[in-house]
């Protein structure tokens, strides 16, 4: 997937963390994010999914599986756990690490006690205070927190809250029509996608890279939601408009917005009550902010089920120094090097680290 080869520069199989492809052994590929660590340069992941999920993982981990994002979740990755001399799972290797701001959900992996310890019970969480990190669980928290100290957010046992909610996607003729219900995550204690990337550029000042993920467009793309979908689209534009306004103040700042891959849902003509032939998969129709209909389609896979990924292109796009070459059709390991460019550490790929 697309995530994978910006963290790398290297395409690998399906469901791996930055490892090489049909390795059994610990075969770790050197992510954008430890190149910039090593130069010197502060580093964050930011994301509405659990910190150990795929997306921000490949940025800070290697293991063979993506399912081992905690202590007790080694099993795919024997080879890999601590207790057999490996670097451990998603969740220990991102502490270990050092990474200067860790923001998202995915509390109850932290909170695992990492094995082969015998009579330490200290969790990943507890690890992570005693290498000096700040640990914030809600947004009042998290809006106090400035330069000086790394930070690790965890705002929910899973994946954060959506932005907006509402029935899914049904059998022909499909649910609704439906208006969205809006601000489902400012009636929780989470921050939104925009707040925390805020908080993440306070704290990261000048001088670092910075990974924002709007994890669950994709997750409710899956759950075949076109509500919390649209809702989490609408956070993640909030969230780039904060990166942007920050672009424009600082003027050194490289700013990448795309997608890892397609996705099923589409935009289709509106479901009419005079229609008698079924459409295939799931619909939903949606009353829009003008009052409009509009229908929304799922047909990857049959309604009720998980929907399916596409091989669709999807767009990129960027601003800032470099940003010019972000045009045309590009390889999915482009935008390693485009970065690796405008970190300043091109010359860095490939040298033998210890």
């Amino acid at each position: 997937m697309l995530f994978r080869s910006w963290a790398t520069g290297t395409k690998t199989s399906n469901g791996r963390i930055s490892t090489l492809a049909g390795s059994a052994a610990v075969a770790p590929l050197t992510t954008i994010m430890e190149y910039a660590q090593r130069a010197g340069l502060r580093t964050g992941l930011v994301t509405t999914a659990e910190l150990t999920d795929a997306t921000p993982a490949v940025m800070a981990a290697h293991v063979n599986d993506r399912l081992c994002q905690g202590p007790a979740d080694m099993a795919p990755c024997p080879a890999y756990a601590a207790e057999h001399g490996g670097p451990g799972s998603i969740a220990e290797q991102m502490v270990a690490h050092r990474i200067t701001v860790l923001l998202g959900g995915g509390r109850a992996r932290f909170t695992q006690r990492p094995a082969g310890r015998p009579g330490d019970n200290a969790t990943v969480l507890d690890d992570a205070v005693r290498r000096g990190y700040r640990t914030v669980f809600d947004r009042t928290r998290l809006a106090s927190v400035g330069p000086g100290r790394r930070v690790l957010g965890l705002f929910n046992e899973g994946n954060l809250t959506t932005e907006w909610t509402g029935a899914p996607a049904a059998p022909f003729p499909g649910s609704g029509p439906q208006r969205c219900i809006e601000g489902q995550r400012a009636r929780t204690t989470e921050p939104s996608l925009a707040e925390m990337t805020e908080a993440a550029l306070r704290v990261l000042g000048s001088g670092f890279f910075l990974q924002v993920e709007g994890a669950s467009i994709d997750k409710q793309d899956h759950l075949q939601n076109p509500c919390a979908q649209i809702g989490e689209t609408v956070g993640f534009d909030r969230a780039v408009r904060v990166a942007r306004r920050f672009a424009e103040r600082n003027g050194r700042t490289l700013v990448v917005v795309t997608a890892d891959h397609g996705h099923t849902s589409q935009i289709v003509p509106v479901v009419s009550a005079t229609e008698t032939v079924p459409r295939p998969g799931a619909l939903s129709t949606l009353v829009t902010a003008d009052h409009a209909k509009m229908t929304v389609s799922y047909g990857t896979r049959a309604s009720g089920t998980v929907q399916d990924h596409t091989g669709t292109q999807v767009r990129i796009a960027a601003s800032g120094p470099l940003s010019e070459r972000v045009s045309g059709v590009t390889d999915q390991t482009d935008l390693f090097y485009l970065i690796m460019d405008a970190l300043g550490l091109s010359g860095e790929i490939g040298r033998a680290h210890v």
